[in-house]
């Protein structure tokens, strides 16, 4: 489910930023486009990619191998179990932070280069061209501001979407996490203490795999949210 809703989301994001980039072109955020379309993609399916290949399988396997250290007595590899886990969580906090600081460089540079940019172009469209010019610089902003508000638009769909896609499953996620805390809960004065710490860690798996789908989730839609932010502050710049 986790792996599924996570190609569900970058691939609708995949779809979406293109018309995003597109109407950023149009808003006169040709620097930004062209620097952050391919930064953000690249990101997102690298990262994505990293999650479904090697983090969920490591978590897997740290699972299976805490399984064993509380069913059998005579195997012991907790620690083993806890250092896997430990190292998967710390690579979804450098990724998330890498993806959000290498983004929101990227786009506060080229969006203050592009405010620039289209200054001086209405300038000189308005100072250089008789009689007209004046009339067409005007002209500009119109098309510039309705392809904001397009822009704009568009951006809080896809946002819309997003969340729509992981709700759920993070919904069922923490329904799952729940249940096997509270089991462990109520079974512990009762049942053998194997299996109350068997139950915690299946409760810790899902709990993990639930921070992952969410930091997935925020990734997107953090990305989508900047996208929106550097076009709407090259006009700033303006």
């Amino acid at each position: 489910m986790v792996k599924d809703t996570i190609q569900n989301m970058v691939g609708f994001v995949q779809l979406l930023v293109p018309l995003l980039i597109t109407l950023m072109i149009a808003t006169g955020s040709i620097i930004s486009a062209n620097v952050i379309q391919p930064v953000i993609l690249f990101m997102i399916n690298v990262i994505s990619n990293l999650f479904q290949t090697t983090v969920i399988p490591i978590i897997l396997v740290s699972t299976a191998i805490a399984v064993i250290s509380k069913v059998s007595e005579r195997v012991q590899v907790d620690k083993v179990a806890k250092f896997m886990r430990s190292g998967s969580i710390w690579v979804i906090g450098v990724l998330l932070t890498i993806f959000v600081g290498v983004l929101s460089v990227e786009g506060t540079l080229s969006s203050s280069v592009d405010g620039i940019t289209a200054k001086a172009t209405k300038a000189a469209v308005s100072n250089f061209i008789p009689v007209v010019g004046k009339i067409l610089g005007d002209a500009v902003d119109t098309v510039i501001g309705c392809s904001t508000i397009l822009k704009n638009a568009v951006g809080i769909v896809g946002l819309v979407v997003i969340i729509s896609i992981c709700a759920l499953p993070i919904l069922k996620l923490t329904i799952i996490t729940i249940t096997y805390h509270l089991a462990a809960a109520v079974c512990q004065p009762i049942a053998d203490g194997k299996i109350v710490k068997l139950l915690e860690e299946m409760g810790g798996t899902f709990k993990i795999l639930l921070g992952i789908l969410c930091a997935i989730s925020v990734m997107l839609i953090i990305g989508i949210t900047l996208v929106i932010k550097i076009s709407n502050s090259g006009l700033m710049y303006r």
